[in-house]
């Protein structure tokens, strides 16, 4: 490249790097929602309760993102979270139903045997992946259809009702100034595991063993531990989203808990390319609520005739997500190549 070139495409460059577009797009497609929507519904859109539907709806979507990434730090997939989910609120659901007036099981209790029951699952899972030498997307696919087995046959494929006190629903319903308590738990949560994988000598093994997992091993990692036991974490963080959903929703469903794996992969893989540039927690947060944001508004736009609208934006936004990673991948190898 030439020095007329170079110097031509510097301002470019430098306005790029200013404002940050490459690395805070989510924020930028926030903004964008806000202006759109907020002129075409703003009576509705722009209300309180639409921000407070915003943030609660999502909570669970934002932790099973927070449980896909820990393993994902290490090149691992777990497929199994959305089954995690259920298991755990159906046990949560089941043992305070059957055994509550009899034994006198608090919820509290019965929600520390749903979580310890995917931490299980977890440990089983990182087994099958470590020592069975099984490939993580194929074991966790197959361990989500043992785990289904297992809740199905526990409820008996019916919905559980009615099994809560209302001082335990207090716990998923009310505000803290103004803040659903349900996005608290979301950040509390995100805040300890940002934590730890990026202030922490245990996230940066996480990240060693997922960028290069020989190198990492010579350089005195344990790699195999690290696979594990993020499978673990993931296990259980599903555990305590079945936890908190028995607190927001008050029952237990077949259909809950699966069908939020989809949305929460979509926004870890379009979180990845904010801020660091990797898989990381507050990026994946961004991401998950910019597209919540224009979610919401579509919904609010279409109307009663909106059920199609969620998979369509999210499915799309994957999409973009992913090849926008593999361009960004392919232009760095260039770069080295050049350079090299």
């Amino acid at each position: 490249m030439s020095t007329t070139e170079t110097t031509a495409s510097a301002p470019q460059k430098s306005m790029l790097t200013r404002l940050g577009i490459d690395r805070l797009s989510a924020l930028y497609l926030a903004g964008a929602f806000i202006v759109i929507f907020g002129i075409w519904k703003p009576d509705t859109f722009l209300s309180v309760a639409s921000f407070k539907l915003i943030l609660g709806e999502n909570v669970a979507i934002g932790l099973l993102a927070l449980a896909f990434l820990v393993p994902l730090a290490t090149n691992s997939f777990d497929l199994s979270i959305g089954a995690m989910t259920s298991l755990s609120l159906c046990i949560t659901t089941w043992l305070s139903d059957d055994f509550h007036r009899s034994f006198n099981m608090p919820a509290g209790l019965a929600a520390l045997c749903g979580v310890l029951a995917c931490m299980l699952f977890g440990v089983l899972s990182g087994f099958i992946v470590v020592k069975l030498k099984v490939n993580s997307f194929i074991a966790t696919l197959g361990l989500g259809q043992i785990v289904t087995a297992v809740l199905l046959k526990i409820s008996d494929n019916r919905q559980i009702t009615s099994a809560y006190s209302k001082s335990y629903l207090k716990f998923g319903s009310y505000e803290l100034f103004g803040i659903p308590i349900l996005f608290v738990y979301l950040m509390i949560i995100a805040a300890i595991l940002w934590f730890v994988l990026e202030q922490t000598p245990a996230g940066r093994y996480l990240f060693a063993t997922g960028g290069n997992i020989e190198a990492a091993r010579l350089a005195g990692v344990r790699t195999d531990r690290m696979v594990w036991g993020s499978l673990i974490t993931s296990a259980t963080i599903a555990g305590i989203t079945g936890t908190i959903l028995s607190m927001k929703i008050g029952f237990f469903s077949t259909a809950t808990g699966p069908g939020y794996l989809f949305p929460a992969i979509a926004a870890v893989f379009f979180g990845a390319s904010q801020l660091s540039r990797r898989p990381n927690v507050w990026g994946t947060l961004l991401a998950l609520y910019a597209l919540a944001l224009g979610i919401k508004g579509l919904q609010l736009v279409v109307g009663s005739g909106s059920f199609w609208v969620e998979p369509l934006f999210q499915g799309t936004t994957l999409i973009i997500a992913v090849s926008l990673a593999s361009q960004q991948a392919v232009a760095r190898i260039k770069k080295k190549k050049k350079t090299a």
